[in-house]
């Protein structure tokens, strides 16, 4: 068995984000309208926000994304990539925005234009029944998150931890603390209750103390602000005409949109 090779890393600033040179100018609203299609870019391994069942890709933010389009009149095209590429690629105009529960943060906003959030959570400790599940039992410990994510700076900024590991998904983090390779994991609070669910761990793995809470949207590129007013007009009225409530209550038995 091949084993994942986890290095430390710090989260991608904001000069990378926009330093690649594009590969297009991203499309502005008139030639998404034009094209008839909204493309838009995901990770597809965020059970249940994005992920894949066999070859159908599902979840929470596929049915908002694909809310957002049919608002708009407009195809929805999904493209897939690993997380830490979307953001790049998005300032590449690989596709027209980003639906992949990216945090609100400083540094990306320096670097993309985020709509509204779409729904807010903690970011949880997790570890085997009888592991660390405060910060302070964190300390000496090696603990896993995924790689490009806001949670590295909240870890690294809490003393003791002895190493902070970084894998490409929460699955792979899964199999690290499964197989002892990592003490604790942290991620988002709904995504690890429905992935212990679903691999048969409930009460094996526990979900323990959170470190932070996130704002999570969706963003358009940088400066791409017609599109982005479109979009964030489209996710209002989702908001209000019940469609984000039933999208929801589908996928977490209640409303999980920001207080």
């Amino acid at each position: 068995m091949n084993r994942v090779i986890a290095l430390p890393i710090k989260l991608l600033s904001a000069t990378l984000l926009l330093s690649v040179t594009a590969l297009a100018a991203p499309r502005t609203l008139e030639q998404v309208k034009s094209s008839g299609t909204l493309k838009l870019g995901t990770e597809a391994a965020f059970p249940p926000f994005n992920f894949y069942e066999g070859k159908v890709l599902k979840g929470f933010e596929v049915d908002l994304g694909d809310a957002l389009g049919q608002s708009l009149g407009l195809k929805v095209e999904w493209v897939v990539q690993p997380f830490d590429n979307l953001l790049i690629s998005l300032n590449q105009g690989r596709f027209d925005a980003v639906v992949a529960s990216h945090a609100i943060t400083p540094t990306r906003q320096k670097a993309v234009d985020f709509l509204p959030p779409h729904y807010c959570s903690a970011v949880n400790i997790v570890a085997k029944a009888g592991g660390p599940l405060t910060q302070k039992a964190l300390a000496g410990k090696a603990v896993g998150t995924q790689v490009g994510t806001a949670q590295i700076p909240v870890l690294n900024a809490i003393p003791g931890i002895k190493e902070v590991r970084t894998y490409p998904n929460d699955q792979s983090i899964l199999a690290a603390l499964q197989a002892g390779r990592v003490d604790a994991w942290t991620s988002n609070g709904p995504v690890v209750a429905y992935m212990l669910k679903q691999t048969g761990q409930t009460g094996k793995i526990l979900i323990g103390e959170a470190i932070s809470n996130e704002r999570n949207a969706a963003a358009v590129a940088l400066g791409n602000t017609a599109l982005h007013d479109a979009l964030s007009g489209a996710l209002a009225g989702l908001l209000k005409n019940g469609t984000y409530a039933k999208i929801s209550d589908k996928w977490f038995g209640q409303d999980i949109r920001c207080k």
